[in-house]
Formats: structure tokens, C-alpha cells, sequence
């Protein structure tokens, strides 16, 4: 069986790996929404290089994203692809997972990531549908097969994948992979450098599972939407300024009898300046934090 079946996709959008160390690789997406002019290469992907094998590291928004990954997988090795690793279950990470599928290709993720992909597979799916209509054609849901309950680590010969399952942050299937060979450490959507975070988890929880990241150190870190490798930890602060922020105007506006809708439109707006796509979605932010902070 061929390594993926599929019909390449044309080559006028065409994804480009940077190598940013020895055999470890990341495209840089952009700060966009999912649109007809992006197939939704909207979140980083990434590539590691072993001896024997590569990985990927997420897989874009559709599956044709997929495709011009895997273009660009191939324009860089020839080794099998042994792993697709999702960080977390959030659209722009897992829908082009379709495109990578072949013999011998596992897919892996955090342990809680095939219920909530499940749960919100319809939502996803007509997303797709709706804002790339054709050019989503083929793209539907994979669920990992090799699930991380709290450590792993995925041997590409000659080089470790150590895979760290996290407590509910960003989401409550946040998956980290560091690359032990160049200490470079993906970390998914735990961290945003210039893109506005966003909560779909514990605004709480995100911000202790970030204390506990920041008191590591690592020779680069690969944001999941941002600059394709960035300095560790010193990059972490503007994201925990931005939760920190939001923490203490939710809090603040809850002791003050502020309505939810009210609060969400008044919360953050002074990171405003410093993020992009901030009015897409820091209102949703609010909107989550106070739901958790309301009872608390």
C-alpha cells in the first residue's frame, strides 16, 4: 500500500517547512480564520527527521491543508512517515489528518482527545462545508490510535519524540512533543505568541500548567500559532499577561455584579493593541472565564 493514496493538491497554495534545527521543521501559518484563500493552513505543522522515520506534528484545518503538507513532508525526506501526533482536538490542528493516512502511519493523541474531537465532529465537518465549500471535499475525521495517558516516547531512530499528556488548559487534551536530539519543544496551542490566545479548557488550569512549563527550559519553543521557533520561557510572558488580565477582569466584574454579556465586551480590552484577531476572539474568552470563575 503506497504511503498516502490520495491525489496530491495543486501546487498554487504549496506549504513551506522551515528547518529551524537539525531534522525538525515547521511551517509558520499565519494569523488568519479559516477562508477559501488559506484551505486552512492556519495553525504551525510540524516535521521531525530520525534515521529510520519522521512525524508530524498536527495538520491544518481541511483536507487539503493535509495534502500540501504532506507536499511538503515529501519535497523534504523520503523516510516513512510513522506518526501523526495531534496537540489538541481543535479543528485547525486535526482536519487534515485524512490526507496523511497510509500503511504503517499511527496516529497519536492525548487520551481525552477522541471523545472531545468526537463530541464536536459535526460542528468541525460543516465549518469546513460552509467557509471552503469544494475545496473541503474529502475532508472528515481521524481519531488517534495511540493515546498518551500521561507520557510517551516515539522513537524515529536516532532521535526520541517524548510526548506529555496535560491537565486541562488550553483545552482538556493538550499534548506536548519535545524533540530530545535538538531540545526543541512543541507545545501546541499552551502557547500563542502573537496570535490572541484562546480558552476552550480552564482559564485556571492554564495558567498552572504554564507555571509548570516556564520552570523548564528548552533550547526553542514551536508555538502553535505564531513564529515557527521562539525563545523558552521568556516567550510565555505576553500570553500569561493576557490571561492574567482576563482573570482579574472577569473576577472584578463578577464581585461587581457586571452581567456576562456586558463583562465580555469590557474584559481584556487593554492587550487589545497587542494581539491579533483580539475582537475574533477574546469576547469568547470572557465568556468562558466567567462561566468558571462565576461559582468559584
Amino acid at each position: 500500500m503506497p504511503f498516502c493514496g490520495c491525489a496530491f493538491a495543486a501546487p498554487d497554495r504549496e506549504i513551506s517547512l522551515g528547518e529551524i534545527a537539525p531534522g525538525v521543521f515547521v511551517h509558520r501559518a499565519p494569523y488568519e480564520l479559516l477562508a477559501p484563500d488559506n484551505d486552512g493552513a492556519i495553525a504551525n505543522v510540524g516535521l521531525v527527521v530520525g534515521t529510520e522515520a519522521a512525524a508530524v506534528i498536527d495538520t491544518g484545518n481541511s483536507h487539503i491543508a493535509g495534502q500540501r503538507l504532506l507536499e511538503a513532508v515529501r519535497r523534504v525526506t523520503d523516510r516513512p512517515l510513522r506518526y501523526v501526533i495531534n496537540t489538541h482536538m481543535h479543528p485547525d490542528h486535526v482536519l487534515g489528518n485524512s490526507a496523511l493516512q497510509g500503511e504503517g502511519v499511527r496516529f497519536v493523541g492525548h487520551r481525552k482527545l477522541p471523545r472531545a474531537l468526537s463530541v464536536r465532529a459535526d460542528t468541525y465537518l460543516d465549518q469546513v462545508k460552509r467557509l471552503l465549500g469544494p475545496a473541503g471535499e474529502g475532508t472528515r475525521i481521524v481519531l488517534p490510535d495511540l493515546l498518551v495517558e500521561d507520557r510517551l516516547v516515539l522513537d524515529l531512530g536516532g532521535r526520541a519524540l517524548e510526548l506529555e499528556a496535560h491537565p486541562t488548559a488550553h483545552t482538556d487534551n493538550d499534548l506536548t512533543i519535545r524533540d530530545s536530539a535538538s531540545d526543541s519543544w512543541f507545545l501546541g496551542d499552551l502557547l500563542f505568541v502573537g496570535h490572541v490566545p484562546t480558552l476552550d479548557g480552564s482559564l485556571q488550569g492554564w495558567l498552572g500548567v504554564l507555571d509548570a512549563l516556564t520552570a523548564r527550559t528548552a533550547a526553542r519553543a514551536v508555538p502553535g500559532h505564531g513564529p515557527g521557533e521562539v525563545g523558552w520561557p521568556e516567550s510565555a510572558a505576553a500570553e500569561r499577561r493576557y490571561l492574567e488580565t482576563l482573570r482579574a477582569d472577569v473576577r472584578r466584574f463578577i464581585a461587581d455584579g457586571v452581567p456576562m454579556g456586558e463583562a465580555a465586551e469590557r474584559t481584556g480590552l487593554s492587550e487589545r493593541a497587542d494581539w491579533a484577531l483580539f475582537d475574533e476572539f477574546n469576547a469568547r474568552n470572557a465568556i468562558a472565564a466567567y462561566h468558571e470563575f462565576e461559582w468559584e
